[in-house]
């Protein structure tokens, strides 16, 4: 099976801008599009294929009709014929609502769904744009509940100025959001259960606040000011540099100039690339594909080598 691109699953945002077109040329229609799902199975939005023989095949249908050689092994045997990872481009031209995500457990009980830890690459960002991560101080939970109710969460929140390549690694329960002015490749765990706590005070289309979801927050939120976050990894060229390894999934970064092989034989899972700069033509024993800024290629487990050409690209690696 060659290296397989997907169309992408463009979505609208009350909080979403036009980066994604002028940054990394997705086929934007309006001037509100926030995210561009590049690999889903998720019920309703599920990606297909967009290059060489295969065009037109869902990626659900493509795992359901060889599980093991898609997905590998061991990731099977783990998620059955459910992607377990779900990845995103994310353009914020306004703050996001202010949300956290609960854990498996948590989610299984309340959703039947996995939980979503989750981790953000910035691949663009506006002058002093930020993140909310965590807390700036350990909170009680009856502190907490205070300030969403005489509206002062904000004044318990740590934010983070950002910029191009910095990470970070969101685990269920932390308190989060992206601010206005920032462009970031998301990898995160295939669900869609958010708890939104505040969203300052907007309306949608139809002049409604959006749905808060303060009560089922309560138990899930980590209360506690943690240093956990911030991604600290090796830019070393030409080579796999470690950014997150997670039970997850496992990102490394690839800053590149000239040809890199390796060796993939061992790896029992799919391989994702996410091109977060310049371009690649990625290969493996069945076939090629290019790969500019914004785009996305997965490789099926049954891939043996990997070949990867470019004069300049930064890429991000995704396994399991």
């Amino acid at each position: 099976m060659h290296p397989l691109k997907f169309n992408p699953i463009l979505k609208e945002r009350l909080w979403g801008g036009t980066k994604l077109k002028d940054v990394l040329g997705k086929p934007i229609e309006n001037d509100i599009t926030g995210e561009s799902w590049e690999l889903s199975t998720v019920p309703g939005d599920i990606s297909v294929v967009a290059n060489g023989e295969l065009a037109g095949t869902s990626l659900q249908d493509l795992i359901e009709k060889d599980p093991e050689n898609v997905l590998g092994k061991s990731v099977y045997e783990r998620f059955g014929t459910d992607f377990p990872i779900l990845i995103k481009f994310i353009d914020a031209k306004q703050d996001l609502s202010i949300q956290l995500h609960p854990n498996d457990e948590l989610a299984k009980k309340r959703h039947n769904s996995f939980g979503k830890t989750e981790m953000w690459y910035v691949m663009d960002a506006d002058n002093d744009a930020s993140l909310i991560v965590g807390f700036n101080k350990d909170v009680s939970k009856e502190e907490y509940a205070k300030s969403i109710k005489d509206d002062t969460l904000l004044d318990l929140l740590n934010y983070e100025k950002v910029k191009e390549g910095d990470t970070f690694f969101i685990n269920t329960g932390k308190i989060h959001a992206i601010g206005a002015g920032v462009l970031l490749a998301e990898i995160q765990q295939t669900s869609d259960v958010t708890y939104r706590v505040f969203d300052f005070n907007r309306k949608d289309k139809n002049g409604n606040l959006r749905e808060l979801h303060t009560e089922q927050a309560l138990d899930a939120i980590d209360y506690t000011k943690k240093d956990d976050f911030k991604v600290k990894y090796n830019n070393d060229k030409n080579k796999v540099n470690d950014m997150v390894d997670c039970p997850y999934f496992k990102t490394d970064f690839l800053d590149l100039d000239s040809e890199l092989t390796q060796d993939v034989t061992e790896r029992d899972s799919f391989t994702i690339f996410m091109c977060v700069g310049g371009s690649a033509t990625i290969a493996n024993e069945s076939g090629s594909v290019q790969i500019q800024k914004g785009e996305t290629t997965l490789l099926p487990a049954q891939t043996n080598s990997i070949k990867i050409t470019t004069t300049g690209a930064k890429l991000l690696e995704v396994t399991i």
